[in-house]
């Protein structure tokens, strides 16, 4: 009634054993038919999306990486002198621009004639020089590679062989270079050489100097009075024609500006009839003198008359709010009569070769003639340095962290990233 293969234990193992592998036989079908299919459908998308470009893994893909960034670096070379010297002195200027009108420019120009006027300078040159410049001209340059090397990354990226993939890698690359990258030490000591032996020299030896330091000047008393004009904007609201014409309206503040406004250029104003009386008896050969005589900030007089007068029209301010709206007020009103004598020292460059700097009151036009001259040999020693030394330096370290990331798995799967590569490697899976 019993067949012999279906008793004892042997029979039932050998059962058991081919039931078991026909279901693995047929899973292993059913998954190398989903693979296949998987792998028919990658191999499809990267013909229709990646046409013409070859297969490779994330290593291949990084050592492409690795040789673009490193182009990068040799087309620093290609940047002539004159471009890092313009770049170099824009960058150092925008850097110093603001020490030299508030501690260097403003302050001596209060003394009250040329003598002092060269005696402050000199001092507050002196100490900049050996403090403060030579840092802030190395920060300048350094500024100015990391910028350079950046607008070539990103000229790279509008190429039309662009190719995106790579963009996440070079940008850690770079940021990781740079964090590491540090100026030689010793060439801070050299620009505080040059610098101070350029700012001792107050000679003029040239006409085309002098309307340089002219033009100089002028650009850049324009530039602070454009920034003190958007100030003035903020404080005291539109003005009339803007109030008729587009409607606009001043708030309760700043029609209290206003008012102290007025009182205060009353004082100015005041000084600045006394000074054009006083120049009537000059001699001919005399340029115009357009000094604003007042001090920086206002007596206790003075702020209790423009409190008094501002009360009698009902404005009642503090001492506080007169001291916020006269310091922008007076330096609009300096900065005007500083460009007022640029305009005057353009043809004062005879006068001041024949030894009457003191009759024609352009000792400022010799200030920034000096600063302008430190300038340009400040950039051109970080020209150099840079050409010379930096770029090499920041050559060897990006060459480290390429070397760093290349050891690293986790960094090239982070940074390596898109459908590209990812269906590249399921598909070699």
């Amino acid at each position: 009634m019993i067949m012999s293969g279906q008793v004892t234990t042997r029979n039932l193992s050998l059962a058991v054993s081919e039931c078991f592998w026909k279901m693995v036989r047929e899973t292993v079908e059913q998954q190398a038919d989903a693979f296949k299919a998987t792998r028919f459908n990658l191999e499809t998308e990267w013909k229709n999306n990646f046409p013409r470009l070859r297969e490779l893994d994330r290593d291949e893909l990084f050592e492409r990486a690795r040789g673009e960034i490193l182009d990068e670096i040799i087309n620093l070379s290609q940047v002539s002198p004159r471009e890092w010297e313009d770049l170099l002195m824009k960058k150092l200027w925008d850097r110093v621009s603001l020490f030299v009108f508030e501690n260097i420019y403003l302050p001596a120009a209060q003394t009250g004639n040329t003598s002092n006027f060269n005696t402050a300078v000199d001092i507050k040159l002196k100490q900049w020089a050996e403090q403060q410049l030579p840092q802030k001209s190395v920060e300048a340059g350094w500024e100015a590679l990391q910028d350079e090397f950046q607008n070539f990354m990103e000229r790279a990226k509008q190429s039309k062989d662009h190719d995106n993939i790579f963009d996440n890698l070079k940008t850690a690359v770079v940021d990781e270079a740079m964090k590491r990258h540090s100026w030689e030490d010793k060439a801070s000591e050299m620009l505080r050489v040059i610098q101070l032996n350029t700012l001792e020299d107050r000679s003029v030896g040239e006409k085309q100097h002098w309307d340089a330091a002219v033009k100089f000047l002028e650009t850049s008393v324009k530039e602070k009075l454009q920034q003190t004009e958007v100030i003035l904007k903020e404080m005291f609201g539109p003005g009339t024609k803007e109030r008729w014409l587009y409607w606009k309206y001043q708030t309760p503040e700043q029609i209290k500006r206003s008012a102290v406004k007025g009182e205060l250029e009353k004082i100015l104003y005041s000084d600045f009839v006394s000074d054009t009386v006083t120049k009537t008896s000059a001699p001919t050969h005399r340029l115009p003198k357009l000094v604003l005589k007042h001090r920086p900030s206002l007596s206790y007089d003075e702020l209790t008359t423009v409190r008094k007068n501002l009360q009698r029209n009902e404005v009642d301010v503090d001492s506080d709010f007169i001291r916020e709206t006269w310091h922008p007020v007076y330096r609009r009103h300096f900065l005007k009569q500083s460009l007022a004598r640029a305009y005057d020292c353009r043809k004062g460059y005879y006068l001041y070769h024949q030894g009457l700097e003191s009759e024609m009151e352009c000792a400022d036009v010799v200030l920034f003639w000096r600063i302008q001259q430190m300038l340009k040999v400040t950039a051109n020693a970080l020209r150099q340095q840079i050409m010379n030394r930096e770029a090499r330096r920041l050559d060897k370290e990006i060459k480290e962290v390429l070397e760093d990331y290349s050891q690293d798995q986790e960094k090239k799967l982070k940074f390596l990233t898109g459908r590209r590569n990812e269906s590249d490697k399921s598909r070699k899976s």
